[in-house]
């Protein structure tokens, strides 16, 4: 069920309504919108009493039913966008962000130099693997806290936040020690427990979608984190696994209005890993700020050639460059600043 608040109401009111609700047996989630606050109160509906009687509380606007399964990322349970505050950057508010970086932290000369070059560009988020996830054994596998440590370092050169990927429950503190943001990838995109793991350190949670992963699946994967107290979540569109071979996955950019109707979590979207060739990266740009995404994640390298991982899908550092350029009037006719 889905508690609407009425406005101005005190800290007491509020408290009182939390108290019914949890003796009524079901467990409120708080979501704090500009204008209004929204319980989300998860529990079985045929065991415990009915939650309308909440109307009786004068503080209490209204008592909705959730008929989603993904009760609190839904946009039932929030009508109004979320925003995602990383620093002093909001991701889904007015301003388009674009998050770019390595795929791979290999030295401080290769993520410091790409790190200002984005940075310079207009990138407000720095990416950069730390602890990767090859589907060979034999391949890189990240410097693991050493690559934490240098994107600590080029945050505090270039201002920029950080957003790396959390492969292991057991990491979880000490990625969250280093990161503004931990991104769940494709494989790991439900693996329940990690979700809950990343939830719990209270840091942001980029979640991308599965390799062959349905949307409702996607965005019931997503409840986990608001579930678990963390409402700073986004979902990241990645590209699915297709009989197309001509791209390394096909990037479904019908997700962003799917995401924007069906649930208020902002949507990021990555051409780098959707297409796997840097030569149709800015085309995915360009349409994805068209369709109402709220943010890119961009690979770029100083020397694509030379990369321990994926370098045929990372921008140069002039390449990106120009992008940014070249974003701009898709970035306005969007409305976004």
């Amino acid at each position: 069920m889905i508690i609407v608040l009425r406005p101005k109401i005190s800290k007491k009111d509020e408290a009182l309504v939390l108290k019914e609700i949890r003796r009524l047996g079901y467990k409120p989630h708080i979501m704090r919108g500009v204008a209004r606050t929204v319980i989300g109160a998860i529990g079985d509906e045929r065991t415990h009493h009915t939650l309308e009687t909440l109307t009786a509380f004068p503080q209490v606007e209204s008592v909705m039913p959730v008929q989603k399964r993904f009760k609190l990322v839904s946009r039932e349970a929030h009508p109004h966008n979320s925003t995602v505050k990383v620093q002093d950057q909001l991701i889904g508010g007015q301003k388009f962000q674009v998050m770019a970086g390595p795929c791979s932290v290999e030295s401080e000369k290769q993520l410091l130099a790409t790190a200002h070059a984005v940075a310079e560009a207009g990138a407000t988020v720095l990416r950069g693997g730390a602890f990767k996830p090859r589907t060979s054994p034999y391949e890189f596998q990240g410097l693991g806290e050493k690559g934490l440590k240098l994107l600590a370092k080029a945050r505090k050169e270039t201002g920029l936040a950080v957003i790396t990927e959390l492969l292991s429950e057991n990491h979880a503190d000490m990625v969250a020690e280093y990161a503004d943001i931990l991104q769940i990838g494709a494989r790991n995109a439900q693996n329940f427990q990690l979700l809950i793991a990343a939830a719990k350190t209270g840091k942001p949670v980029m979640l991308k979608r599965g390799l062959s992963m349905k949307v409702e699946e996607w965005l019931l994967a997503g409840e986990y984190v608001l579930a678990n107290e963390n409402p700073n979540l986004m979902f990241c569109e990645r590209g699915i696994r297709t009989f197309e071979t001509y791209t390394r996955n096909t990037l479904d950019l019908s997700t962003i209005p799917i995401i924007k109707k069906e649930s208020h979590c902002p949507i990021v979207i990555d051409p780098s890993q959707g297409a796997g060739r840097a030569d149709l990266v800015v085309a995915m740009c360009k349409g994805a700020v068209a369709m109402g995404a709220d943010a890119l994640l961009i690979e770029v390298h100083p020397n694509p050639a030379e990369a321990l991982s994926d370098g045929a899908q990372q921008l140069t550092l002039e390449g990106f460059r120009k992008l940014m350029v070249e974003l701009k009037p898709f970035i306005a006719a969007a409305g976004r600043e």
